[in-house]
């Protein structure tokens, strides 16, 4: 026991380091990581003051009033900035270049080793989210919705985490197309994250939708990204519905960490490096 317990610590130092070296990375490209930051300001100050204008206060349309609609953009936005953001974009162009194989041959899991890398990135795009929504809750002083009921709170934080690992791996599938396509991957990505961001819900709540179509999309793996964990903050789903919800997030997960698992091994029969 105490030498599998030594076998883990230093399995878990390998990927702290990889943490570290991330987290220095930003520092070197600091220009690149605060112009990602002003747009992501940008975009959320044009959804804050279109919905502030569409809903007035004193004003309901779809079952939310101003206090919601905006707590629900806030939200998103801090949701957003860490369930979104993801280094496992860079697989692609390792596996295009070939540095791919440099991987191969050291005693790390590939797939951890993003992990790490993906949450150095979610823990400083979170720091600096949770940083601008206060400014601008302090600067503009909207109406929120505080929830008071702890159990929600935290039912939220556990949605939260699972749309976490549920984009990870739906991201890193994504990625693995390089081993069929590696010239240029960037097109796919660029729609795929567009598409996410219009059905996760970081635009407005997916159930002002038509309802056939909303029902639609509570089975698709999507909304449990940024729309669930705010559905449960908001207070507007019962337990059953809470649950069911964690049920297909759940089995999504699964299907998605199969799916890495199985197109990784298909993948690195179809993978050539040359000159390396």
């Amino acid at each position: 026991m105490i030498r599998e317990m030594i076998l883990r610590g230093n399995e878990m130092s390998k990927y702290f380091q990889v943490f570290k070296v991330t987290f220095q990375e930003y520092f070197v490209y600091r220009l690149n990581f605060l112009l990602w930051r002003f747009r992501a300001v940008v975009q959320l100050l044009v959804l804050y003051f279109l919905w502030q204008a569409a809903i007035p206060e004193g004003v309901t349309i779809f079952g939310y009033d101003q206090a919601k609609i905006l707590t629900y953009i806030l939200g998103t936005s801090v949701i957003r900035s860490f369930v979104l953001s993801s280094r496992s974009i860079d697989v692609a162009g390792q596996i295009a270049s070939g540095d791919l194989s440099n991987f191969l041959l050291k005693p790390l899991s590939y797939l951890k080793y993003w992990f790490a890398k993906d949450v150095t990135d979610k823990l400083l795009n979170l720091f600096f989210s949770l940083f601008e929504v206060s400014l601008i809750i302090i600067i503009l002083k909207p109406p929120l919705l505080a929830q008071t009921n702890l159990s929600l709170v935290f039912l939220a934080l556990l949605a939260t985490i699972l749309g976490i690992i549920l984009y990870f791996y739906l991201s890193f599938l994504l990625s693995l197309l390089a081993f069929w396509s590696p010239e240029n991957p960037w097109p796919v990505r660029f729609l795929f994250d567009i598409f996410v961001g219009f059905f996760a819900g970081g635009l407005f709540p997916l159930d002002i939708l038509p309802k056939g179509i909303f029902l639609v999309l509570r089975v698709m793996p999507f909304s449990y990204l940024l729309f669930f964990p705010l559905d449960i903050y908001l207070g507007k789903l019962n337990l059953g519905e809470i649950f069911i919800g964690f049920g297909i997030c759940f089995l999504w997960i699964i299907i998605a960490y199969q799916a890495v698992r199985i197109f990784f091994r298909l993948g690195l029969k179809n993978y050539a490096a040359w000159g390396r």
